[in-house]
């Protein structure tokens, strides 16, 4: 058997092709592939469409709990660039919903025009070995969701030459 090497693609079925569109090529820095009036491909690296909209005319699903994806997520390279998209976007007026260190990674979740979740994150370890051994340890345990941060606390602490490691380290 052969795994796959990369996830390739995300598609999104949307009755706000425009709105959706311009809001994931704002938030991920990304530009538009190819756009009609049914369909859109944008990217943000080298792989020719990352994050896909089909036109459907539908309308929104309900709010209510219901089956399907619960949330799309993107690593950042750095917890530098994680802070400088969470700054570029809040002084356009787009917040995060939700700022949680998970443990294996530091997560901001927003929600896009049609009110699916997507998560920007980077990662607290620098090893597969060390990322297993803290799902294994009793803090996740004890508690596998992770801990509330607040984004402007972090900043400062990051501004404030805080070591990475006690960055992201897990209260």
């Amino acid at each position: 058997m052969a795994s796959p090497v990369k996830l390739a693609h995300i598609v999104l079925r949307t009755n706000r092709l425009q709105q959706m569109k311009d809001w994931y090529v704002r938030v991920l820095e990304g530009r538009v592939a190819f756009a009609n009036d049914q369909l859109a491909f944008m990217t943000y690296d080298d792989e020719h469409h990352r994050v896909a909209f089909i036109a459907t005319g539908a309308s929104q699903r309900p709010e209510d709990m219901h089956t399907g994806l619960h949330h799309v997520a993107f690593t950042y390279d750095s917890l530098g660039d994680l802070l400088g998209t969470y700054r570029r976007l809040k002084s356009e007026g787009v917040q995060p919903f939700w700022c949680v260190n998970h443990g294996p990674t530091m997560s901001m979740y927003y929600q896009d025009p049609d009110g699916n979740q997507i998560e920007l994150q980077i990662d607290s370890f620098d090893t597969e070995e060390e990322t297993q051994a803290f799902f294994e340890s009793d803090a996740f345990v004890t508690n596998p969701i992770g801990v509330d941060f607040d984004p402007e606390e972090l900043i400062a602490r990051f501004e404030s030459g805080e070591p990475f490691a006690e960055l992201v380290r897990r209260p």
